[in-house]
């Protein structure tokens, strides 16, 4: 009777699993050792426990020249445009901004919420003053762009009335000099009847020689006065001698 298929997951079993890794290890050292000697092959096994303890195997001189030769052939291709220091230089700088990448990409997760299980109480004090930081910054940029905004629609108010004040100054204008023009128009009528002699005027309503000529006497009269006719016939003759007609004659 074969024996059956081993399952491959994790053995729970602290003692079971540590027996197992012991055979296990010792199988596999045993296997390297064969592959080396049967096949002439240059063999290296490195084996970490899970307590971080070191086994390793190396059929040639040593393991350092082993992990050499391996390195030059993972990065023959770089070598073959490259000095050695400098692709070594290159490598090196590859993983640092590899590690950053790796490292930013992980606060970025946990500025989002994600990934906060591994953070202790100090970490996350941290993420939240800096969250805090952020956002008083956006608000502050936030506002400013606000007042800016603010302004530029209180310049163009402004400009919009201003064009309407310029309108309307512009019509009074106008209106202005369409009533000097008519103004004008009656001045030189008369300019023009001063230069000719001309008995123009503009007869007042009532003039001021009429109401002068009709004074009353002191004494109260009823009926036919015929000093008061003289006074006005008197009064007429000489107004018509001056050339000017009362306008109760007209």
């Amino acid at each position: 009777m074969g024996r059956g298929k081993v399952e491959l997951k994790r053995i729970e079993n602290k003692i079971n699993r540590q027996v197992t890794f012991a055979k296990r290890r010792n199988g596999m050292l045993k296997k390297a050792y064969e592959l080396s000697v049967l096949c002439d092959a240059e063999v290296a096994l490195i084996i970490f426990s899970n307590r971080g303890k070191l086994y390793e195997f190396c059929s040639g001189p040593s393991m350092a020249e082993t992990l050499e030769r391996y390195q030059r052939c993972s990065y023959s291709a770089l070598e073959a445009s490259q000095p050695a220091k400098e692709t070594q230089n290159s490598y090196q700088e590859y993983l640092k901004l590899k590690s950053k990448v790796e490292v930013m990409q992980r606060t970025q997760r946990n500025f989002l919420g994600e990934d906060l299980g591994h953070l202790g109480t100090k970490e996350l004090e941290q993420l939240e003053h800096q969250l805090d930081k952020s956002l008083k910054q956006i608000r502050s940029t936030k506002w400013k762009l606000f007042l800016s905004q603010f302004m530029l629609d209180q310049v163009s108010d402004l400009q919009r009335k201003e064009q309407i004040l310029m309108e309307t100054n512009n019509a009074l204008r106008r209106k202005l000099g369409e009533s000097s023009a008519e103004n004008g128009l009656g001045s030189t009528w008369e300019e023009a009847a001063a230069h000719n002699h001309l008995p123009y005027n503009r007869q007042p309503v009532q003039s001021e020689e009429f109401f002068e000529s009709l004074q009353c006497n002191s004494t109260l009269q009823i009926g036919y006065n015929p000093v008061m006719r003289d006074e006005m016939n008197g009064d007429s003759a000489t107004q018509n001698v001056n050339g000017f007609i009362p306008w109760w004659m007209v």
